[in-house]
Parts: C-alpha cells; structure tokens; sequence
C-alpha cells in the first residue's frame, strides 16, 4: 500500500466526527446532559437526583519511562478527563490487554502505582479485564473508564458560560511535552543545559494532571466550564472550547506564564509551546467576580495560574493579542509533538 495514501495517526479529524460518528450515536435518551462533542471530554447522565460523568480512553503505557512512573501517567490521562466536569472522581472500570512479554513483576509495579493513586483521590476500581493478547503491544495496552458522581448543580459545561467570564490558566504551556521529551530524550537536555536542566525538565512529568487543580476549581460556584489542554494545547483548547459553547473570546497571550524551564525546552527543540501538547494545564472559564479569589486558591495550593482573556459575543470571534500583534486564534490543527519525537526516536 501507498504509505502516501494512509491516515494521519493520532485523533480522527473534526470532519470526519462531524459526517460519520455525529449523526450515527444509537438510540436518544432524554437523560443525557451532554453526548460527544468536540471540546469536551466527558459525557454526563442523569440518575435520579444525581449525575454522573463518563469518561473512556486508551490506558497508555510506555516501558521506558519505567512502569511506575507510566501508570501514575495513565491514571492521570483517564481520570483528568472527567475531574473537569465538576463531579468528583469516585470509580475506574479498566481492561488490560496485555503485551506478551509483559511479566508479572512489571504488572505488579504498574498495578501498585494505579492502586496507590485511586487510594490517594478516593477512587474505587469497580470492574475489569485482566489477559495477556498476541497482537497486544505498548504503549495502548487496554482501554479505561473513569466515573465522577455528584448533583447536578455542582457539574460544569459550555452551556454554562456566560459573555464577561474570565478565562484562568494553570501551569502554562507545553507542560506534557516538555515533560515527556526530558523522560525520552534525557542526553538532549543534558548536552544542552547540564544534568541539572536534565532534572528540572524532568520534574515537570509530574505536574500532568489536573486533578488538584478540579479540586481546587470546583469549590467556586462561579466556576463555568473546565478543559485540559492536551493536544495541540492551550491555542487547541480555547479554540475547541468555544467551538462547544458557541462563544468569542479574546485571549492575552502575553499574561499566560511560561515555566522557564519549558520556555528553554520549546527553544531548544524548536517548537512553538501554545500550540504543543500540555496535560496538564487545565483552562477554566469562571465569572469574572471570582477570578480573582481563584488565582488565589491556586497559588495558595503551589499550583502557577494567570487570568489571561475573556468570553466576549460570538460575533466578536476568536482572538489573540502579542504584543502589539492582534490575530485570530486558529486551531494548530497539527500538534508539534508528535512529529518531534518521531524524528528524535529516528534519530536515536
């Protein structure tokens, strides 16, 4: 076969959700708050007085970053996805279908450091599947669902967002790929900066979650809706944010912090960071009388965070200011990770 002619890896494109998978979603059921849609990681259904959000992802191991350290990520990745909705993270359904050549020892590891989390944020694994599959490789070694429970007044979405709110950002950006390429490609760092550049970049694999940051969010009433920025990042977020809720914003990329220590990754590599993969930073949208009292409760936690823009009508459109430089704010489309640690693997 033409290697030409082959999809794109990674997500399936907006079209095709749009033509294929959109108009084809089973039977209708009056009790789903919010279905799929593009922007939003969860899907929410009423029971009763309460409501749950749901959340499915590929559970994502790579041996080389040990398997300790690859399950904390995993669990990561599953349950970020439904800790912005506003419910609280309660239980994991899991299936493994693992690799052949995964041995028990190494089972054991990833599984202690899945336990260890759900016991840390109060999570319960409430059913799975568990066999070794030929066929079964790394870093997809199975699928996941995450489940967060809680009344209905206390969930975020985009229906929620109102003209005014304030846009607050976590972390910065490119937190995941900084991350991810100082694990992969740890000699780069250290040619280019020293083993102790090596480490700081190195630490910042553990700032992908955003699960303390939910916590914290989810204490203000005025917070509206919740996203994390994981592909093609805080430009790919906002973007797909407003896409969801059929809003304008205007964004001050300037106000957004940058770690210095990713600002000096994203040089070395040659990557633009607003637009790289960043679970990890989480992007909220709350009303514009608690902003200020939730930057507060992030710094209170050790957590970086700035108001960086505003929701203004959908009329107004996309933008983003640099400087003095006003634009629209796109979709990258194309998230500069994927391609970077390609050719550095290439070249290994």
């Amino acid at each position: 076969m033409n290697q030409e002619n082959l999809p794109d890896l990674g997500k399936i494109h907006p079209e095709f959700f749009d033509r294929v998978i959109y108009p084809r979603l089973g039977a209708a059921d009056k009790n789903i708050i919010i279905g799929p849609r593009h922007g939003v990681d969860y899907g929410v259904l009423r029971l009763g007085k309460k409501c749950i959000a749901v959340s499915t992802d590929p559970f994502f191991i790579v041996p080389d970053y040990g398997f300790s350290r690859a399950a904390w990520f995993g669990f990561h990745i599953i349950f970020c996805d439904v800790a912005v909705s506003g419910l609280v993270p309660s239980h994991l359904a899991i299936d493994l279908n693992l690799p052949p050549e995964m041995n028990e020892a190494q089972l054991e590891e990833m599984w202690e450091a899945v336990h260890e989390e759900a016991k840390k944020y109060g999570i319960s694994v409430l059913t799975g599947h568990t066999a070794r599959y030929a066929g079964c490789n790394y870093p997809m070694v199975g699928g996941a669902t995450a489940i967060a429970v809680g009344d209905e007044k206390d969930l975020r979405g985009p229906h929620k967002v109102r003209e005014g709110d304030r846009i607050v950002i976590t972390k910065g950006p490119a937190v995941e790929a900084t991350g991810l390429l100082a694990v992969s490609f740890p000699e780069m760092f250290i040619e280019a900066g020293g083993r102790d550049f090596q480490k700081e970049a190195e630490d910042v694999f553990y700032q992908m979650s955003v699960m303390d940051d939910c916590a914290v969010a989810r204490e203000f009433a005025g917070v509206r809706v919740m996203h994390d920025a994981t592909e093609c990042g805080i430009r790919g977020g906002l973007y797909e944010m407003a896409r969801a809720g059929g809003y304008g914003l205007r964004l001050a990329q300037d106000l957004i912090p940058v770690q210095p220590v990713i600002k000096r990754t994203a040089e070395l590599f040659g990557f633009d960071p607003f637009c790289a993969i960043s679970e990890g930073t989480l992007i909220v949208i709350v009303d514009k009388k608690e902003s200020s009292a939730l930057n507060a409760a992030f710094r209170k936690k050790g957590i970086l965070s700035s108001e960086v823009g505003e929701v203004v009508p959908k009329g107004q459109g996309l933008t983003i200011v640099s400087g003095e430089k006003t634009s629209a704010l796109e979709h990258p489309r194309v998230d500069p990770y994927w391609a970077l640690a390609n050719e550095l693997s290439m070249g290994k």
